[in-house]
């Protein structure tokens, strides 16, 4: 039994080793913010621009650890955050750059400020000020 249960943990170690990790800290030095012209379609927005580092990463299978947070509705929104709900980025604590989307391929079984590690393919989205600036698409999350 011993034997089964370090494989296990094996496994999930080199399964989430197998990425690269981002902290917040990472995510928070690499964008900047530039306010949009009169005539955007969302003007009063700013527009995020990434670091190299993070522009590199785009599209590359990544892991970030955080808060899980999820916004009930017709169809739920999950988000990856630095701080729980009830300090997050909403509640005016950290900036845009301090939650991440997530696009499960099954529902996870987390709760609202379980911590998480997820893992999944990093998007960069500095267009649509509707979405997150920062999306893990293909999201996995483990729990501690």
């Amino acid at each position: 039994m011993k034997q089964i249960v370090l494989y296990l943990m094996l496994a999930l170690y080199v399964q989430v080793k197998a990425q690269t990790v981002l902290t917040w800290a990472d995510l928070k030095n690499g964008i900047s913010f530039e306010k949009k012209a009169s005539n955007d379609t969302y003007p009063s927005f700013y527009k995020a621009t990434f670091s190299s580092k993070l522009a590199d990463l785009e599209g590359q299978k990544i892991q970030l650890t955080g808060f899980f947070i999820v916004l009930d509705g017709p169809l739920p929104v999950y988000m990856l955050s630095v701080n729980p709900m009830a300090s997050c980025f909403f509640c005016g604590n950290g900036g845009p750059e301090s939650i991440a989307g997530l696009s499960f391929t099954k529902k996870p079984d987390f709760t609202m400020d379980d911590v998480v590690t997820i893992t999944g393919i990093l998007r960069l989205n500095g267009k649509d000020p509707t979405r997150c600036y920062y999306e893990i698409e293909k999201a996995e999350a483990y729990g501690f």
